[in-house]
């Protein structure tokens, strides 16, 4: 027997538990998601992303002053300094992707904690980028279209905020509630593909900004983090509700996927998919265009045939058509699934500097055997 044929081979590290949480719990086959033991139901109902983000970096929800004091540092930190800003002009043409990786990349340069990794500062850096993100997402938008870098309202909560930022409008008190709910579902979700990379990072000691400037990278990824936006040309590909049964099977017939189906994880619908559902029906009625909701939805019936073999609706399903209806760039959806993951990466890196050990896993060999060095010379 081989050395090959003794090693299993987990690919993707499929099953793999390399560390403990106490963080995020996931249940893929019941379709359970909870953050510090709290589903993900109650805090997408009843919740804020301020609250969210507290009870991620500190394990406990905050009580009334804690929230007013995370809210005023949230509020203080919307600003970039105007080297970064020149950055963002500088390259404003590229993917909005991969200006927020570098922006996030030369924030570490102006921020006086950049090469502390305690936890305390972790914490506080984390927190800032929760509202340095969004501004650069923001910022970014207003300069590629010719406009002056906005400025942020502080009376505004975040999710609101960011909406002004992206669109140049103040949202309703719908929009906001609905971007509020959609950055708590998207805050944080265990060992994805950019938050392991993320402590992948801060495991060799780097620092946050160099694990943030990683974890966007991964995220930039079609595999990754651009269901959302293909979704949307999905939906504007089908046109009509009839279309959509026509759609699935010629999509299926030839052994492709339907974007916004299945997860790594969920054998089951997405416990998220639900709450930006109900959002995006009321949305796309209020703005006068229920056809998006009624493609999504004949989309679904299409392909329940398919759920028994775990292929079911995700979360990013229904959020690029909230987005589209708030008037946002498609290109602008991985970046909002960013802004939610902040408090997320942030905690993960702190779990991995907690009980820090380098993550350094095998790769099973399986090139030519040893072989003589032949000189230049006497090659054919």
């Amino acid at each position: 027997m081989t050395s090959e044929e003794k090693t299993e081979i987990h690919r993707g590290l499929k099953g793999v538990y390399f560390e403990r949480s106490a963080c995020t719990f996931i249940d893929g086959k019941a379709g359970e998601l909870r953050y510090r033991g709290y589903s993900i139901h109650d805090l997408a109902q009843q919740s804020t992303f301020e609250e969210t983000a507290y009870l991620l970096l500190n394990g406990d929800l905050p009580n009334a002053a804690q929230l007013r004091e995370t809210d005023a540092v949230l509020k203080a930190a919307r600003q970039i300094p105007g080297a970064v800003i020149d950055i963002i002009r500088a390259i404003a043409q590229a993917h909005p992707m991969d200006v927020l990786r570098t922006a996030v990349s030369a924030l570490a340069a102006f921020d006086p904690q950049a090469g502390d990794n305690s936890p305390e500062a972790t914490r506080a850096k984390g927190l800032r980028l929760s509202s340095q993100v969004p501004v650069i997402v923001g910022t970014h938008a207003a300069l590629r279209a010719g406009k002056p870098v906005p400025e942020s309202d502080p009376a505004l909560g975040h999710a609101a905020n960011f909406l002004w930022l992206i669109t140049g409008r103040k949202p309703s008190a719908d929009a906001a509630l609905l971007m509020d709910r959609d950055l708590i579902l998207h805050a944080e979700h265990g060992s994805n593909a950019s938050s392991f990379t993320g402590r992948v990072v801060i495991g060799t000691e780097a620092n946050l900004h160099a694990a943030m400037t990683a974890a966007i990278a991964a995220l930039s990824g079609p595999a990754h983090g651009g269901a959302a936006e293909d979704v949307m040309k999905m939906a504007q590909e089908i046109g009509a509700p009839e279309n959509a049964a026509a759609y699935v099977k010629a999509k299926r017939a030839a052994g492709e996927a339907v974007t916004g189906f299945g997860h790594r994880v969920y054998r089951t619908e997405d416990p998220r998919a639900r709450h930006m559902r109900d959002g995006v029906e009321k949305l796309s009625r209020e703005m006068g265009e229920p056809k998006w909701f009624a493609i999504l939805q004949a989309v679904v019936d299409a392909m329940k045939p398919y759920a028994r073999f775990g292929v079911n609706v995700n979360v990013d399903f229904y959020s690029g058509v909230i987005y589209y209806l708030n008037g946002i760039a498609p290109d602008l959806f991985v970046p909002i699934f960013a802004v939610g993951r902040v408090p997320g990466w942030t905690v993960q890196c702190l779990e991995q500097l907690q009980n820090n050990i380098l993550i350094r896993p095998l790769t099973l060999y399986d090139g030519p055997p040893a072989r003589d060095y032949v000189p230049l010379a006497q090659r054919g």
